[in-house]
């Protein structure tokens, strides 16, 4: 992979503000050194994801199916993961596909469901996206 640009899958959905954020901060920390592919759960979510600086983007089922499969990282919030979530719009599909691609998988602690993950510190989204982009991801990233 030496030489190549790591490819970062950021999934999404519902208004797609969650992965706006995480593109924003990406960018701002890695700039054009990663190739950032915004994949909504809707076409209004990965919209916003393109807005905010994405290389490109997709959005629908198959799409996450497809994409998390070239990725070297997927980013989201941890629903991505849950079937059913995001009022609906996470299928069983979309979060297996998630949980079975070879990619390296960072989870923001964020969900709108009636879950509670007991030992995370309950932080704002920006504080999460800051530790995560200058935590893992860039070890993710650095590691060739």
């Amino acid at each position: 992979m030496a030489g190549s640009l790591k490819k970062i899958c950021v999934i999404d959905g519902q208004g797609g503000g969650i992965g706006s954020t995480i593109i924003k901060y990406l960018k701002d920390a890695f700039g054009e050194t990663i190739e950032i592919t915004a994949v909504g759960t809707n076409a209004i979510a990965s919209t916003q994801m393109l807005k905010a600086g994405a290389n490109r983007a997709a959005s629908g089922e198959n799409s996450v199916c497809r994409m998390v499969l070239g990725a070297d990282c997927v980013v989201g919030p941890i629903s991505i993961t849950w079937p059913n979530s995001m009022m609906g719009e996470v299928t069983a599909r979309m979060a297996e596909a998630v949980m079975s691609c070879q990619a390296f998988k960072i989870l923001i602690p964020l969900s709108q469901e009636r879950v509670e993950i007991v030992g995370i510190v309950k932080e704002p989204l920006p504080h999460l996206v800051q530790s995560m982009v200058h935590g893992k991801i860039k070890e993710v990233i650095e590691d060739v």
